[in-house]
């Protein structure tokens, strides 16, 4: 059994992930609408129709933008924790929902789903270890430090989809209100290229043979900054920097195989 990862898109206008295999495709966060999503599906050569669920890690807009459209046209349940339902403020008869939470593990079809907290500015955020077929894959994004739980539960990713989401400098001097740079900046905010290069020089287990670096900000950010930023921390490590892959908002990474 093949198991297979693309980031259809991630960043501050939508966020969306597929990882699927024979029997099994779901979608970590829809946040783009249902006819963007079918068409970086499509890219992939994924039909949207064999989509089987959505999971998602909490309920900002660029993450859940397309639930109700998707969910209710394709006649899928989304797999949500119940204060994040609550905070979407929607009609939840209308549409299936099933219930998860931080620390118990549930499967989908193939897929076992391990949430676990971060620490972010909604509800109840979550990250998740995804696990099938003996390959563990790792979505870890909108999170403003690394605690240690996080480290703990993507130790072993075969597959590690992390956040790197601004540049500190870009973000001082760029075009966001203050309040909101001070909320980026925060313990629940978003993590800085150099707290992602750190976790990968000090932390990181390097068992990973894909590291997709993710919710790069377009503004307060630049995909060579971060591309040169994880390098560093790899070359200081003897770890093969080919493993590093760039996540885009505007089309979906490389399929991955396993």
């Amino acid at each position: 059994m093949s198991v297979e990862i693309c980031v259809l898109g991630s960043g501050s206008g939508g966020n969306c992930t597929f990882v699927g295999t024979s029997r099994t495709r779901l979608l970590i966060d829809a946040g783009f609408s249902m006819k963007e999503t079918a068409r970086r599906l499509a890219g992939i050569s994924i039909p949207l129709e064999s989509i089987n669920a959505i999971v998602i890690s909490h309920e900002h807009s660029d993450h859940i933008h397309g639930v109700e459209t998707l969910t209710r046209n394709l006649n899928i349940p989304v797999y949500i924790a119940p204060p994040a339902l609550d905070a979407m403020r929607i009609d939840a008869g209308k549409h299936r929902f099933e219930f998860i939470q931080a620390g118990s593990a549930f499967t989908i079809g193939e897929i076992e789903i391990h949430p676990f907290s971060i620490p972010h500015d909604s509800v109840e955020p979550l990250a998740f270890r995804i696990e099938a077929a003996g390959i563990k894959i790792s979505v870890v994004t909108d999170l403003g430090y690394i605690p240690q739980l996080v480290k703990q539960r993507v130790a072993g990713s075969h597959c590690l989809i992390f956040e790197a989401n601004h540049d500190l400098e870009m973000l001082k001097v760029g075009p966001y209100p203050w309040f909101v740079k001070q909320r980026v900046m925060s313990r629940h905010g978003h993590l800085s290229n150099d707290a992602t290069a750190r976790f990968l020089e000090e932390d990181f287990d390097g068992a990973a043979e894909h590291v997709l670096l993710a919710h790069i900000s377009q503004k307060n950010n630049h995909p060579e900054i971060v591309r040169m930023s994880m390098i560093q921390a790899f070359e200081k490590r003897g770890l093969p920097t080919e493993k590093i892959q760039l996540t885009s908002q505007n089309e979906p990474s490389q399929l991955i195989r396993f």
